[in-house]
């Protein structure tokens, strides 16, 4: 089963091949789907790893988590009474498969009635005024009421007023960290809520993990990316709200923002995406009739134009091929067919060789269609 194929569950061996390879070192989203459409499993793919790192250059093969790793996370998200859904199963939410970097495997707690067609994210500043909460959970509930369910990252501030407000009509909790480290430990009671009410806990990390700073960011992706649009009530110039406004955009979604006094540092995000093109809001009515036309999936970035179906019996890329891709990189992210054009190698030879650098820890992905030197 590859990434494209939608309906079909995985095989308890399939599921437990695709764990072992996305918690493999060096191993994210966009590397996963690369090895998925190249070898056409995981399990091909993890037998083909260290010939991919060792023609990399890397001295020292990715650690792959053994079988037994893999079956003892599962138990664990299970003991938990969570399940383990990968992409293309019926259970994996519909719009995130749609963006660039899905997560090919999601830890869900709930959910299993919610409708994931219309939803909305709601973010914010957390330390957010009290108008500000206030109004956060009238929309929350309005728009509830219309049928949305309401997509947040449970942090203190406006995401958690947006969770409680929705938990009669059904929210989804997006976390940073593992299951078991809910963060703040102080919304631990909000998240059982959320479940109890029929809502959803959803994260790509591991069991046991503990969310750190660069965590909150790639769960600002999922919020927005199971969202059909993004409202911003209170934010910060520079904040996360703003981040996954940016990442909305990126992903084809609808960005609104609640306008705010000059006066409050809080409001200058919200008045900042306004005067960008954000749609203003005053009420539910204004995100239900903008939402009533948009369209997140006309744009297939999930399946970028420079990703072919490989010739595996090509000859491979050369040490001399390595070089000019080498020498095209920086530290600035640049587009894949722009590097294809300026070194002359074929689309193959350049995934080939991009593929076998990001194994080897030496390039990072941006977006999904953007590559750069680490720094």
């Amino acid at each position: 089963m590859n990434l494209r194929t939608e309906g079909q569950i995985l095989t308890r061996p399939q599921r437990l091949a695709w764990l072992r390879l996305i918690r493999t070192d060096n191993v994210g989203p966009n590397t996963f789907r690369q090895l998925l459409n190249r070898y056409g499993s995981a399990e091909t793919a993890l037998e083909q790893l260290h010939g991919l790192v060792r023609r990399s250059g890397t001295a020292s093969p990715p650690r792959v988590p053994s079988l037994a790793e893999a079956e003892d996370e599962v138990a664990a998200i299970e003991k938990r009474g969570a399940r383990l859904v990968a992409s293309g199963e019926p259970g994996y939410p519909p719009l995130l498969r749609h963006i660039s970097d899905a997560p090919p495997l999601l830890i869900m707690t709930g959910g299993e009635n919610l409708s994931w067609k219309f939803t909305i994210g709601i973010v914010g500043a957390r330390n957010a005024s009290a108008a500000g909460r206030k109004l956060a959970g009238m929309l929350a509930r309005d728009l509830g009421d219309e049928g949305y369910t309401v997509v947040s990252g449970l942090a203190r501030g406006i995401d958690t007023a947006a969770h409680a407000a929705s938990l009669r009509t059904g929210t989804v909790a997006v976390l940073a960290g593992g299951l078991d480290h809910l963060y703040p430990s102080e919304n631990i009671p909000l998240a059982e809520a959320i479940v109890a009410n029929g809502g959803a806990l959803i994260t790509e990390m591991p069991m046991g993990w503990e969310p750190r700073a660069r965590d909150f960011p790639r769960r600002n992706r999922l919020v927005s990316g199971l969202s059909l649009g993004v409202l911003v009530v209170e934010a910060a110039k520079r904040s996360g709200s703003l981040i996954t406004a940016r990442m909305a955009l990126e992903q084809n979604r609808e960005v609104f923002a609640v306008p705010g006094s000059p006066l409050d540092p809080r409001a200058e995000g919200g008045n900042h995406l306004i005067q960008q093109g954000a749609h203003l809001v005053t009420g539910a009515a204004d995100i239900i009739e903008a939402l009533a036309t948009a369209i997140p999936t006309r744009r297939r970035a999930f399946e970028p134009e420079w990703e072919p179906e490989l010739d595996l019996a090509a000859a491979p890329p050369s040490e001399d091929d390595r070089g000019r891709l080498l020498q095209a990189l920086s530290v600035t992210p640049v587009a894949v067919d722009t590097l294809v054009v300026e070194t002359g190698l074929s689309v193959s030879s350049v995934q080939t060789l991009l593929l076998e650098l990001d194994l080897g820890g030496q390039v990072e992905w941006s977006g999904g269609q953007l590559v750069a030197l680490r720094g």
